[in-house]
């Protein structure tokens, strides 16, 4: 579902993905660009299994809220990735550089304490124009 005032749209819950668990949306566009609210892999507190199966299922909930807001992995230009723990590192990159091949963004990947879940990723996205549609 989504809402659109004076040419911003916010993006209150995409299909697929866990709800919002606080007073924010999944996603804002304006002026060409979409920013994202960190995704995680399912509700906090829930593992998908390992931390590679965490990774992916984030990838696709972060897909899930760009294509809601009329973008996709193609068009990021920037992620920034929290991991709950530095021994993340070589694991995330594993999995990051297999998700995104040849179409890897700029990003910043960060350490720091998280609430029940092993990993955040956000982005910045350009919205597709409408031939790409």
């Amino acid at each position: 579902m989504s809402n659109s005032v004076s040419g911003i749209t916010r993006i209150d819950s995409a299909p697929g993905v866990p709800a919002a668990v606080g007073p924010y949306v999944q996603a804002t566009s304006a002026g060409g660009f979409v920013f994202t609210t960190g995704q995680i892999p399912a509700a906090p507190g829930q593992s998908t299994g390992t931390f590679e199966d965490d990774v992916h299922a984030t990838l696709r909930n972060l897909e899930a809220v760009l294509h809601a807001a009329g973008s996709d992995l193609d068009h990021i230009l920037k992620v920034n990735t929290y991991l709950s723990s530095p021994d993340q590192l070589a694991p995330y990159n594993e999995a990051y550089e297999r998700f995104f091949a040849d179409r890897r963004p700029a990003r910043t990947t960060v350490c720091v304490g998280l609430w029940g879940v092993s990993l955040e990723i956000e982005c910045v996205a350009v919205v597709r124009t409408e031939a790409e549609r």
